[in-house]
């Protein structure tokens, strides 16, 4: 079952004038993306820093306004949702922050942080409040006497812990994961994604999973999808994904995931993406990424690739994907 929807979303942000009296001219940070993700899996959003990715997700969960398209959630239209049906929809969609440093008021206790979504969204009695924040504390792995204690007194980890039971408080369907890892340490990362994936199945989650870490894509994930300057360039699942890549772009991000397999690393071959993406207030008639790719032809400067089956469910937005395979490293394959 299908329990979010997305179909054309856009987000753009106003820039600059052509002139004092020119048209206003506009970012388009999000252009035209779509997706669906059933529910209890786990949809990866992955790209370079200026994707998109992060400010789909914000749009998704109403935290920046769409220009257009549609978010739906278990058939319920998000992007036009206004006042109480919007705060009761808050409470099936949470967000985790990509920084435990800055997330979390530092002025708060653990527990009123954790409680703090019971109280804005809920009419539950303080009984009900305190055992559902002595729960999450036992799910994520503090320890109750921890609830007195402020943020400055856990470590990074401990607080992306407090982070995920707030997330979790008002038991959402659907968790927005906004590179949840990228601030801790190695060995921290693993906790946490360890943590996700048991909560996942303990409480029933749908996550949506924005990262640029391959690497972390690549145990979380059961479908991916590789966004470039505001548009998704390939979906698949993760098997097929990583095995097979149908854009030069995904070919080149997987060639950058490091493998443990001494001779996978000797038979790797990295694929270098040179110059820098085009102006996104000024895009390029053709393919987006036509200006850095080592298969581009005069068809992709001029025409624009649609999103299209290569087979199998298997998406991609390029006129040659069978093409792609020239670029792939058998150094690259899933675990």
């Amino acid at each position: 079952m299908t329990l979010l929807s997305v179909t054309d979303l856009s987000v753009h942000f106003p820039v600059r004038r052509q002139g004092l009296f020119g048209p206003r001219q506009f970012l388009r940070a999000v252009d035209q993306v779509s997706f669906d993700l059933p529910a209890g899996e786990t949809l990866a959003i992955v790209g370079e820093s200026g994707s998109g990715k992060t400010t789909a997700a914000l749009a998704v969960a109403r935290l920046v306004k769409a220009a257009g398209g549609s978010v739906k959630l278990d058939g319920q239209e998000i992007l036009g949702t206004e006042g109480e049906a919007l705060r009761q929809l808050r409470s099936t969609v949470q967000f985790i922050f990509q920084d435990p440093y800055s997330s979390l008021n530092p002025r708060r206790r653990a527990e009123e942080l954790v409680r703090e979504p019971l109280d804005s969204l809920t009419d539950k009695s303080p009984a009900e409040k305190q055992e559902i924040v002595n729960e999450l504390f036992a799910a994520v792995g503090l320890r109750t006497e921890q609830q007195r204690l402020f943020p400055h007194q856990f470590s990074g980890g401990q607080r992306q812990r407090i982070g995920i039971a707030r997330a979790l408080a008002t038991r959402p369907r659907l968790v927005i994961c906004d590179e949840p890892v990228s601030a801790l340490d190695v060995a921290v990362q693993a906790q946490i994604l360890n943590l996700l994936r048991r909560l996942q199945e303990q409480f029933n989650l749908t996550y949506l999973f924005v990262s640029h870490d391959l690497g972390v894509v690549q145990h979380m994930s059961d479908t991916i999808a590789v966004m470039y300057m505001g548009r998704i360039v390939e979906r698949a699942d993760r098997m097929r994904l990583f095995n097979n890549p149908q854009h030069p772009y995904t070919a080149a991000l997987l060639s950058a995931v490091p493998s443990v397999n001494a001779a996978a690393r000797a038979a790797q071959k990295r694929i270098l993406i040179p110059g820098d993406p085009p102006d996104p207030v000024d895009l390029p008639a053709g393919c987006r990424f036509a200006n850095r790719c080592p298969l581009a032809r005069e068809q992709c400067r001029t025409v624009e690739p649609d999103l299209t089956d290569t087979g199998a469910g298997h998406m991609a937005a390029c006129h040659f994907p069978e093409e792609t395979r020239t670029l792939r490293s058998p150094g690259v394959q899933t675990a």
